[in-house]
């Protein structure tokens, strides 16, 4: 055959809505990869013209750079009450906030929790990697027990600095929750569950059910100080042992 008889298919291609780089992504680190799904599921939802992004002060913080949607770079914690806001003053729009383990389960803990409690129609992306990845991989609230960190160079120990947060559950078990799930795309089979949970996410907001959130489990190997093909397997027999992965809350219809 001539290689002028061969026709050439695109079958894959970046996702209009992902900015050209550069992007500050550690090497090893999986935030790109969820920028990627949270990219392809906004376009493929047709949802482009409603989205409306809020961002921490933690890595995700230059996310808004990364997205061709409108985006607002929130204060360090308060990302789901200035969601909250907008949502209410334009009901239409499809908002979504990235923020992280630090931010979510800490500084922004409260905030979280009152959007929970009043089933804001939001979606929540919760990057979850063990520690502060931004300020020099100190103790996070879902640090594992025993992890080293800058904080807690014997291990975390409960009897003084307590357990792993798992927001995921916390989350399901409110009843203004539509849906809340764990992912990870540490291997290309748990890639596409990620994205089939973070489109359902988005698809309960779309619908009016109530909140949503989807924790993904990411890699942070500066401050684990492994190789990034060491963190895959602290993923699997470490950090999935903790916090499992799966879908803990998917309801269409929340009664009041």
């Amino acid at each position: 055959m001539r290689a002028e008889d061969v026709v050439k298919q695109v079958v894959c291609a970046p996702p209009k809505l992902k900015l050209p780089g550069p992007h500050h992504h550690c090497p090893g680190c999986h935030y790109g990869i969820i920028l990627r799904l949270l990219c392809e599921v906004i376009e493929e939802l047709g949802i482009e013209g409603q989205a409306i992004g809020i961002t921490g002060g933690g890595c995700s913080a230059r996310w808004v750079a990364y997205l061709d949607v409108d985006m607002a770079g929130g204060i360090h914690g308060p990302g789901v009450a200035i969601a909250t806001a907008i949502k209410r003053i334009y009901p239409e729009t499809i908002v979504f906030t990235i923020q992280g383990d630090g931010e979510l389960g800490a500084i922004g803990l409260g905030s979280f929790m009152a959007a929970l409690l009043r089933g804001e129609k939001l979606t929540t992306i919760y990057l979850n990697n063990a520690c502060y990845g931004t300020t020099g991989g100190q103790m996070a609230p879902t640090t594992l027990l025993g992890m080293r960190t800058t904080t807690t160079p014997q291990g975390r120990d409960p009897r003084t600095t307590g357990f792993p947060f798992h927001g995921a559950e916390l989350a399901a078990s409110m009843r203004g929750t539509a849906y809340s799930g764990r992912v990870s795309v540490h291997t290309p089979a748990n890639r596409q569950r990620a994205k089939k949970a973070l489109r359902a996410a988005f698809q309960r907001q779309i619908e009016g059910v109530g909140y949503t959130l989807v924790e993904f489990l990411s890699p942070c190997p500066p401050n684990w100080q492994l190789s990034p093909s060491d963190c895959l397997t602290f993923i699997e027999e470490k950090m999935i042992a903790e916090y499992p992965l799966g879908e803990f809350k998917n309801v269409a219809q929340i009664d009041y």
